[in-house]
């Protein structure tokens, strides 16, 4: 007899859902599944105003359509003043920081990541309980980024003890061993960083649809992160980094980085924990961990899934857009129950 499992309001806490016809074509594919998703600011020019950001929303609910879903809307980190952040206070769970050029739409990111240089924004998000989100990898080694990074992770914490920072889409044991040594550290990890290493992406023909920043890492890195997962800790939750790019630019010299896992992100993750016999604890990864962290009230919903085999498209296409999944024809063997 299949097994069976139901979610409840799951949550993708580490979203990226473009803007135009992008937008329309990948939002219905998170709606549809997820109760709530923390959507990333980098559009081009990035949301830095409260009239960008409740424009945004807008639109991500209009091509969301009829679905129970909230987008959780976040701000691109920027020298912010305390009387402005109290203004948009309601209409945001975080703020986004990227170093300046590290990644996607990145390039007017911040420059110095110094904690006095930084100190009015995050005292100001500290009094307010607004989180901090960060992209942590340095401009180093590709492989050594998010390694790099720890130390400031470390000076951060310390300098602003009452302030809530999330370690976006962590790829290291270093990440991991840092996770408990600080209260207010918390974390995101997605589905290919708990599945693939860099062998993957390129220890063979390259797979540009396995290609992302933070890249993928060494198998002891992998390890650490399905352990925590796996185990449902508390200070970590399921952030997808689902980052569609249009086919053509996956597809050709000068690779985008980001892997498109939106549509089939709960099958893959029900196929893991079932694995490991693990599944009691997908719920705390998929949910409950983030309701704790963030303090939200996403819309209920149900999703069950079954242990049925299920067929990766080779692409979604709609609105002039095609993007290509991971696992793209490629049988999985979990299945959403429509």
């Amino acid at each position: 007899m299949s097994k069976l499992i139901t979610l409840q309001t799951p949550l993708d806490m580490h979203l990226h859902l473009r803007d135009a016809q992008m937008l329309q074509l990948v939002a219905p594919l998170t709606a549809k599944t997820f109760s709530g998703a923390l959507v990333m600011p980098n559009l081009v020019p990035p949301v830095t105003t409260k009239e960008a950001l409740l424009a945004y929303k807008q639109r991500i609910c209009n091509a969301a359509g009829d679905e129970k879903f909230e987008p959780y809307m976040t701000l691109f980190f920027q020298h912010y003043s305390y009387d402005f952040l109290k203004e948009v206070k309601e209409h945001i769970i975080g703020i986004k920081l990227y170093p300046a050029g590290i990644t996607t739409n990145s390039e007017t990111g911040v420059s110095s990541l110094d904690s006095e240089t930084l100190r009015p924004t995050l005292e100001a998000m500290s009094e307010l309980g607004i989180p901090l989100c960060v992209h942590g990898e340095t401009n180093g080694f590709v492989m050594d980024r998010e390694k790099e990074f720890m130390p400031i992770y470390a000076s951060l914490a310390e300098a602003f003890p009452k302030l809530k920072i999330i370690m976006e889409h962590i790829t290291t044991k270093a990440a991991v061993d840092l996770l408990d040594k600080y209260d207010n550290l918390f974390a995101t990890i997605t589905v290919q960083h708990l599945l693939i290493t860099l062998d993957d992406v390129a220890g063979g023909m390259l797979k540009p649809h396995l290609f992302c920043k933070p890249i993928a890492k060494r198998y002891e890195d992998r390890s650490a992160l399905q352990k925590v997962a796996l185990s449902a800790h508390p200070k970590v939750m399921f952030g997808s980094d689902s980052a569609p790019h249009p086919k053509h630019k996956k597809e050709s010299c000068g690779c985008a980085a980001g892997v498109f896992t939106a549509p089939i992100a709960l099958q893959i993750l029900a196929q893991f924990f079932d694995k490991y016999k693990s599944l009691e604890n997908l719920q705390a990864f998929i949910s409950d961990n983030a309701l704790n962290i963030y303090g939200i009230t996403p819309p209920k919903k149900e999703v069950t899934l079954i242990q049925k085999e299920f067929i990766v498209p080779q692409s979604y296409d709609n609105f002039g857009e095609t993007v290509v999944p991971m696992y793209a024809g490629e049988t999985i063997t979990w299945s959403i129950v429509e």
